[in-house]
C-alpha cells in the first residue's frame, strides 16, 4: 500500500454487506460477538473431547475435527471482515484473496466430508452395534479423516489454481464479506467456461456423493430404529442422531441458499444467506451438539468446574 486510502491495481476491494458507516458499526459489534462465541464454543468442544477419556470414541473424534474445521473457517474470513468494517481502506491483495478462497473451498469441503463420515459412524453404531468396535477401529477412523483432509486440500488447491488463470479487469469491487469464487467470477473478463465446468463436475462428486451417502445411511438408520420394540430404546437411538441431522440440515440448507442461484444475480438476500452459512452455522454447531448431549454436558462441566462439578454431581445423584 502507498497510503491509507490508496490501493494497487491488482488489489480487490471487499465492500461487505453495507457501505453505511452507521450500519458498519452495528455489523462490526454483531460479527465480533458472533466470532467470539464461535471461537469459545468450538474451543471448549475440542478441549472437552481431548481431556475427557469418556469421549475418546469415534463419534467425538470426528466432532472434535468438525469443531476445529469450523474454528479455522471463521478465522479465515471474519477477522479480515472486522478490520474492513473499522477501516476506510477495504483492500485485499490478490494473493490474500486467493489464499482466503483456497481455505474457504477446502474447509467447506472438509465440513461436508466429515459430516458424511459422522453419518457412517452413526449407521454402524445403530445398524451394526455388535460390530461397532471392530468396524470403527482407531486405524479406520484416522484413515477416513486423512482421506477427508487430503481430498479437501486437493480440491481447494485445484479450484484456486484454475482461478489464478482468470483475468480480472474493470471494477474490482467485491460486494461480499469475503473472496468467494462465484462472486470473483462475476468480475472476470476472460473466458470462465472451463472453470464453470470444473466446478459442476467436481462439485457433483465432492458434495452430492457424500450427501447421497448420508441420505442412504439415515434411511437405513430410521428403518432400524422403527424395528426396535422398546419406545425408550427408540428414543435413545434417535437422540444420538438428532444433533448430527440438525447440523447437516443447517449446513446444506444454507449452502443451497447461497449457491443454487444464477451466477449474475446478487441481492441482500444473498448476503443474509452467506452470513448464515459462513458465520451462524459454525457458531451454532457447538450448541447443537452439546444442548441435549449428557456426555458432553458432563465433559464441559468437568473441564470448566473440575472437582466442584464432581461434588455437585455426587450430591445430586449419590456415589
Amino acid at each position: 500500500m502507498d497510503g491509507g486510502n490508496q490501493t494497487r491495481i491488482s488489489d480487490f476491494l471487499l465492500l461487505g454487506i453495507s457501505e453505511s458507516p452507521e450500519q458498519q458499526q452495528v455489523l462490526f459489534w454483531m460479527f465480533l460477538s458472533m466470532y467470539l462465541v464461535t471461537v469459545v464454543g468450538n474451543v471448549l468442544i475440542i478441549l472437552a473431547i481431548s481431556f475427557d477419556p469418556r469421549l475418546h470414541t469415534p463419534m467425538y473424534f470426528f466432532l472434535a475435527n468438525l469443531s476445529f474445521t469450523d474454528l479455522f473457517f471463521v478465522t479465515n474470513t471474519i477477522p479480515k471482515m472486522l478490520v474492513n468494517l473499522q477501516s476506510q481502506n477495504k483492500a485485499i491483495s490478490y494473493a490474500g484473496c486467493m489464499t482466503q478462497l483456497y481455505f474457504l473451498v477446502s474447509l467447506v469441503t472438509l465440513d461436508n466430508l466429515i459430516l458424511a463420515t459422522m453419518a457412517y459412524d452413526r449407521y454402524v453404531a445403530i445398524c451394526c452395534p455388535l460390530h461397532y468396535v471392530t468396524a470403527m477401529s482407531p486405524g479406520l477412523c484416522i484413515l477416513l479423516l486423512t482421506l477427508c483432509w487430503s481430498l479437501s486440500l486437493l480440491y481447494g488447491l485445484t479450484l484456486t489454481l484454475f482461478m489464478t488463470k482468470v483475468t480480472f479487469c474493470g471494477s474490482r469491487k467485491i460486494h461480499y464479506i469475503f473472496c468467494e469464487m462465484n462472486v470473483l467470477l462475476r468480475l472476470a473478463c476472460s473466458n470462465t467456461q472451463i472453470i464453470h465446468i470444473l466446478q459442476i463436475t467436481t462439485g457433483i462428486f465432492i458434495f452430492l456423493t457424500p450427501f447421497g451417502f448420508m441420505m442412504i445411511s439415515y434411511i437405513r438408520i430410521i428403518r432400524t430404529i422403527l424395528q426396535i420394540p422398546s419406545a425408550s430404546s427408540k428414543y435413545k437411538a434417535f437422540s444420538t442422531c438428532a444433533s448430527h441431522l440438525a447440523v447437516v440440515s443447517l449446513f446444506y440448507g444454507t449452502l443451497c441458499m447461497v449457491y443454487l442461484q444464477p451466477l449474475q444475480s446478487y441481492s441482500m438476500k444473498d448476503s443474509v444467506a452467506t452470513v448464515m452459512y459462513a458465520v451462524v452455522t459454525p457458531m451454532m454447531n457447538p450448541f447443537i451438539y452439546s444442548l441435549r448431549n449428557k456426555d458432553m454436558h458432563g465433559a464441559l462441566g468437568r473441564l470448566l468446574l473440575g472437582k466442584a462439578f464432581q461434588k455437585v454431581t455426587r450430591g445430586n445423584f449419590g456415589d
